[in-house]
């Protein structure tokens, strides 16, 4: 099942989990560059 776009952006792939995510409010100035789902997932050793 393919995620909807929200507010015009697109889903990303987490790196780490590869699972989709969707834009969020707090990411709004950095959508380009955000590259993981979750502060665990960024923080992950894996």
């Amino acid at each position: 099942m393919k995620a909807k776009t929200k507010n015009g952006f697109a889903p990303k792939v987490c790196l780490k989990c590869n699972r989709e995510f969707e834009w969020r409010k707090k990411w709004a100035r950095d959508w380009e560059r955000v590259k993981y789902c979750s502060e665990r997932c960024k923080s992950s050793p894996r």
